[in-house]
């Protein structure tokens, strides 16, 4: 038995959804029991005590989209990269990036990207991978560091026309073959580690290969893809395919579904609004890194108005997601040209349909503190100034907290992350190793050595 005390509960069950003086009882994976601090411990006489030291103590966050394979990007400027628009973007630098990423460069970004997610209060990923260089076992490879490290994470592979057939069929197969794995773990009782099937973006995948895609994946798991981040997408479709939009096409070819996941979807028509809603399919939004790529703002409050879920992600922008958490009301707000928007949908983007969406891939019910749920706990450090309460929990987590305030990170009942050391595995070992594959990658990229 382990309990998490000394703190203030915010829970996210409406049951109960603050605790002043509250505690939480983790019992193997699994939550056991939330309540008043006294009476857990004098319940559970001999527990393993976690001390939040006066903290917030909250369910773990949910990153609905990242890319592990840019976890070695950080500082590196690559030779020639000038982008002025999304596709030289993506040519100048993050296709040069997974062209030259081999299986240790994989292994060195995932622990790049999943060790900053849990000190900044993460407990689960869905990650979309591209590693061109070398696809077979790129997936396996992040699953075996994610174990490692302790995060609960969906894994998929991006799935694209732009390198060639040989490469189209290694992708399309390590899909699906970690797809199998991950269908036969769950039906073994892994609660850790699933997976969706990866596409890039319309506008660089066939019809062929669409159907390829869901041929290979026969109903296993849904599609993780990019949906007109720029204006690609709309372009593609108008000049290459016969002027279907991006979503009516991936509706032809059966990858749509309340298990789907569209990324982004900008540039999306109130047309391709209704089919997203009609097939219970599900959009992420990642604010900050739409602002970076200067692709625009994505109409998220048109979606909500049509009853379409929408999800919260970083896209590797950051791995913090109080900070998106941010941008997505800034530009919301500075969009619409009225201040009095978007609080809602923030929230319930992060707390409530993230978690939906986790749940529903994890088979466990995830981001809530409530007897059964999964244990996945944060403990975040907030001193407060100012009166704190179940009535404007939600305004002191916007404008008070950052990722980096996370102090404890507990997943699946094992304290990964204890008053802001790691301690199940060696940092600065990880550090010193993923050190080394960072200078291999940046000297292939850059002809020199670093």
């Amino acid at each position: 038995m382990l309990i998490v005390g000394n703190g203030r509960v915010v829970t996210r069950d409406a049951q109960m959804p603050f605790l002043e003086h509250g505690a939480v009882a983790i019992e193997g994976d699994a939550i056991q029991s939330v309540g008043e601090e006294a009476e857990l411990v004098a319940a559970h006489p001999g527990a393993e005590y976690v001390d939040a030291h006066g903290g917030i103590i909250m369910p773990g966050l949910v990153n609905c989209h990242t890319h592990i394979y840019s976890g070695l990007a950080r500082g590196l400027a690559i030779k020639g990269c000038n982008p002025h628009n999304f596709l030289e973007n993506l040519e100048q630098q993050w296709w040069k990036i997974d062209r030259n990423l081999t299986l240790d460069g994989t292994r060195a970004c995932a622990y790049a990207t999943i060790l900053e997610s849990l000190r900044n209060g993460v407990t689960t990923i869905f990650d979309h991978h591209a590693s061109f260089c070398e696809i077979p076992g790129s997936l396996f490879a992040i699953r075996d560091v994610a174990a490692e490290c302790g995060i609960r994470a969906c894994l998929c592979y991006e799935t694209s026309d732009r390198d060639g057939k040989e490469k189209l069929a290694q992708a399309i197969a390590e899909n699906a073959e970690f797809a199998r794995w991950a269908a036969a773990a769950r039906e073994a009782g892994d609660h850790m580690i699933a997976a969706m099937f990866g596409g890039h973006a319309t506008f660089t995948l066939s019809d062929e290969t669409m159907d390829l895609m869901a041929e290979a994946n026969d109903g296993l798991t849904g599609f993780h893809i990019h949906v007109c981040e720029g204006m690609n997408d709309v372009w593609d479709s108008r000049e290459r395919r016969g002027g279907i939009p991006p979503v009516e096409r991936l509706l032809q070819h059966g990858l749509l579904g309340p298990d789907t996941m569209l990324g982004h979807c900008i540039h999306v028509t109130p047309a391709e609004m209704d089919i997203i809603r009609e097939t219970g399919t599900h959009v992420v939004n990642n604010p900050e890194s739409n602002m970076g790529n200067a692709v625009g703002c994505a109409p998220v409050l048109e979606f909500f108005r049509r009853g379409i879920d929408v999800c919260m992600g970083t896209d590797a922008y950051t791995h913090d997601m109080l900070e998106s958490l941010k941008t997505f009301l800034c530009i919301q707000r500075h969009n619409a040209a009225m201040p009095n928007v978007g609080w809602g949908e923030a929230m319930q983007m992060l707390f409530q349909d993230n978690a939906r969406m986790a749940s529903r891939y994890f088979g466990r019910e995830v981001g809530v503190l409530a007897p059964g749920a999964a244990a996945d706990v944060v403990v975040m450090d907030y001193p407060t100034f100012t009166p704190l309460s179940a009535d404007n929990i939600d305004g002191h987590i916007l404008f008070g907290m950052e990722g980096r305030s996370c102090r404890t990170t507990i997943v699946n009942g094992q304290v990964l992350y204890l008053d802001r050391e790691f301690t199940t595995v060696d940092e600065q070992r990880i550090d010193a190793w993923t050190l080394e594959q960072a200078k291999v990658l940046w000297g292939t990229l850059n002809g020199r050595r670093y």
